[in-house]
């Protein structure tokens, strides 16, 4: 009691100001570490989702999947929605009941206890952005060159300044960086709705349902849902969003509502833009068209130059960079903050409030990466192992869901979504390996090795490269 009436005593000292410098020196309470700033409301999210969706892929990917499955390639985008809302719908859940950084790697240990599964599930959906990002900053020095016609510098050094570019966007602030989504996203919208728009006239021109092998009936699904498993890959970057939930205004709320939005939105826009590809240009056509949306522009509204969709083409591409640039530090930050990597991962700057160190890390991968472009083939395996994570996530729901005692979130779904989910990405999986070359699930073993060696080095350094993940505590 004696010691306890003399602390507060000090404290009472402390209040008033007049301590001496030898007791301020005992007393001095413990600074706080600095935190991510939670900036990001509804709006900001669905758009945030929506610009990593909304990728330039999709003026190259109707073709394709009209060459699979013909006139009914929206009915095939459809059930590509069906399929990836039913991971989307799990993620929304697990954002509502865990919204942490490397969410999928929290709730992957939360599940099963298993810190190398665990581990492997991060890492990989680091390689993912990492090629991503790599990519896309070829792909836009690419277009730049095609839109200023620029001679005389390299392609490498166009890439790298885009990624230094982008690096200080994404180092500047969480603000900053859903500001420059929000304009590229609207953009990316901008260019399928002139699509649509220009296009529309020719609706109802055609039979919808008119497949490479007549029209769709019992034994012509099998088309469309191959078409499907072209057209899924369109609705990937709805795991962005759970990356970015540490800075996001109740997230609990936000994140599963911002999910919804931004798939039904890209869903109305793809299904949109199939539909008028198909009524403007024959779906034969389109199979072999360099550029299917541009041809379909070129043929409904031969007015506008086509250079428009190449600068268009730019905000996709730089928007999808940005994207992955932000989900991967905040994939690293939060795999160091719950030990899977070095604790300095976990460090968010003083002033910009974000993971800097992170940053500066995935700026010097990517910087060799993307100077030598030697990344499409690691681009496709990484697909392999999105696949494989969003297998292992479903499945985590699924156990959690049936665990006693664990907090339920603003967003539940039933236990048929996860599983089923589960059983949609497994199929993707054998159907990519069974229908590709042997380069894309090697490089994706390999991959997998690697990260196995890293977590092997890690353990042997510090006993355990990850704590049991019990307690949530990081909710609000």
């Amino acid at each position: 009691m004696k010691r306890l009436a003399v602390l507060e005593g000090v404290a009472r000292t402390v209040q008033r100001g007049d301590m001496t410098n030898k007791i301020k020196t005992v007393a001095k309470p413990e600074s706080r570490e600095p935190t991510l700033q939670r900036s990001i409301g509804p709006t900001q999210m669905a758009l945030y989702g929506l610009g990593s969706m909304l990728g330039a892929g999709i003026y190259g990917l109707i073709g394709k999947a009209a060459g699979q499955v013909g006139n009914a390639v929206w009915l095939a985008f459809i059930v590509a929605l069906v399929a990836a809302l039913l991971t989307a719908l799990s993620y929304a859940s697990l954002g509502s009941r865990y919204p942490r950084a490397a969410g999928a790697a929290y709730v992957t240990q939360r599940a099963y206890g298993f810190p190398l599964l665990s581990f492997m599930v991060g890492l990989a959906l680091v390689c993912s952005g990492l090629t991503s990002i790599a990519t896309q900053s070829r792909v836009f020095a690419a277009n730049l060159v095609e839109l200023l016609g620029i001679e005389g510098i390299p392609i490498a050094w166009l890439a790298l300044g885009f990624l230094l570019v982008t690096t200080g966007i994404v180092f500047r602030g969480i603000r900053e960086s859903m500001w420059v989504n929000v304009v590229c996203t609207l953009v990316e919208a901008g260019g399928l709705i002139l699509v649509i728009a220009v296009g529309f006239s020719y609706w109802g021109s055609v039979d919808y349902l008119e497949t490479p092998d007549g029209p769709v009936d019992g034994h012509t699904w099998l088309i469309v849902v191959q078409g499907a498993v072209i057209a899924f890959f369109a609705f990937i970057g709805f795991e962005d969003m759970y990356n970015v939930a540490e800075e996001v205004r109740d997230p609990q709320r936000t994140i599963p509502l911002g999910l919804i939005l931004a798939m039904a939105a890209a869903a109305l826009l793809y299904m949109g833009v199939a539909i008028t590809a198909v009524s403007v240009v024959s779906w034969q056509e389109l199979a072999v068209a360099p550029g299917p949306i541009t041809e379909v522009m070129a043929r409904a509204a031969p007015m506008i130059p086509p250079v428009l969709f190449t600068a268009i083409t730019l905000f996709a591409v730089a928007n999808t960079g940005l994207v992955n640039y932000v989900t991967s530090s905040r994939l690293l930050y939060g795999m160091g903050r719950q030990g899977m990597l070095p604790a300095f991962f976990g460090k968010v700057h003083d002033e910009r409030r974000t993971p800097h160190i992170a940053i500066i890390v995935l700026f010097l991968i990517l910087a060799p990466l993307a100077l030598t472009g030697t990344i499409a083939e690691l681009a496709s395996a990484t697909v392999l192992l999105l696949l494989a994570v969003f297998t292992v996530v479903n499945g985590s729901l699924f156990v959690l869901k049936q665990r006693k005692g664990e907090n339920k979130g603003r967003f539940e779904v039933p236990l048929f979504v996860p599983a089923l989910g589960a059983i949609v990405c497994v199929g993707l999986i054998v159907v990519r390996i069974s229908t590709g070359d042997w380069r894309a699930p090697a490089i994706a073993g390999a991959l997998l090795l690697g990260c196995f060696v890293i977590y092997v080095l890690m353990r042997a350094r510090s006993g355990a490269p990850m704590p049991p993940a019990e307690e949530d505590d990081e909710t609000a």
